[in-house]
């Protein structure tokens, strides 16, 4: 039997292996991972093991829900404009520059959208395994709209809110110990009408990244291409390894798949020679490294104060 707490650690430890075992192969062709024969290495500017933008976010919305006992969006949106001005070796264009526009929390993503028209990145989903650990024990409801409204503070498409929103209930219901893909029919009743039908698209059990209508840096067929690497495998490792052979936007895809994969699995499954190098630097906040045991420990922390 696989305890909760096992899960929570799982879905934010594995959020984060993935995150680095991705890294070197982003941007890169189908198959890299298993063509290169080797696992956790170094390339692309990571070192092996060393997390990107999707873990060192996670981690500040983490903090940020502790240390302020709940969800204080201006405080997130100010850990992040802190973390963006300490020049991290990688953050999407798109978050950039919300966190760098000069607006206000609450308006800085809408006069994104506004002008580009463009926001439905999977860059609110990368993040999303710190939150969805923390709210689980509110509920459905409670814990799809906290991942609406963290989402909506860097992407002004609502299309990403309900993407955030439907890996929150997927991990909740991980974490009790229930079948996320048998939750999938319910959880797309509580999706926004006008978002549903594309995501039941790409949730579906007949979709596969080929049948993807983007790239893969866009919120439904990352979505989209977790759950079906959930599906297709029968353990952890095998999930993730899956992610990141779809090349193109490895890290989050995978990071996405390990979150997901790591509250149904548990820490337990997570390979070791995996998270031994594993670390997640922070800019902007000193010399500030988290290594696996500080990833537990922040979990244990969302889990048992949540």
């Amino acid at each position: 039997m696989i305890s909760r707490l096992d899960r929570a650690v799982g879905a934010v430890l594995g959020s984060a292996v993935g995150d680095a075992l991705g890294a070197p192969y982003e941007f890169g062709p189908a198959g890299g991972l298993t063509a290169r024969g080797a696992e956790m290495r170094g390339g692309g500017g990571w070192d092996p093991g060393e997390a990107t933008d999707d873990t060192q976010m996670a981690v500040l919305v983490g903090e940020s829900l502790l240390e302020c006992g709940g969800l204080e969006l201006p405080d997130v949106f100010r850990r992040f404009q802190r973390w963006a001005a300490g020049q991290p070796k990688d953050i999407g264009l798109q978050t950039e520059d919300v966190l760098t526009n000069g607006g206000p929390w609450d308006l800085a993503a809408a006069l994104h959208f506004q002008v580009n028209a463009r926001a439905a990145g999977n860059g609110s989903l990368m993040r999303a395994s710190t939150s969805a650990v923390y709210f689980a024990p509110a509920g459905r409801e409670r814990s799809m709209d906290a991942g609406r409204r963290i989402a909506a503070l860097t992407h002004g498409d609502a299309a990403a809110w309900e993407g955030t929103a439907i890996l929150h209930e997927l991990v909740r219901v991980a974490l009790d110990g229930a079948d996320p893909l048998a939750a999938l029919p319910e959880t797309l009743a509580s999706v926004h009408p006008d978002h549903r039908e594309r995501f039941g698209g790409v949730l579906g059990p007949d979709w596969h990244p080929g049948l993807a209508a983007e790239f893969n840096g866009a919120v439904w067929p990352c979505l989209g291409s977790a759950v079906w690497a959930l599906r297709t495998t029968s353990g952890f490792a095998e999930a993730v390894r899956a992610a990141v052979d779809l090349g193109g936007d490895t890290d989050t895809v995978a990071a996405v798949t390990g979150t997901l994969a790591g509250a149904r699995y548990g820490q337990g499954a997570i390979p070791a020679e995996w998270t031994a190098p594993l670390h997640v630097p922070l800019p902007g906040f000193g010399d500030r490294v988290l290594d696996a045991d500080g990833l537990r420990t922040l979990a244990q922390r969302l889990t048992t104060t949540g």
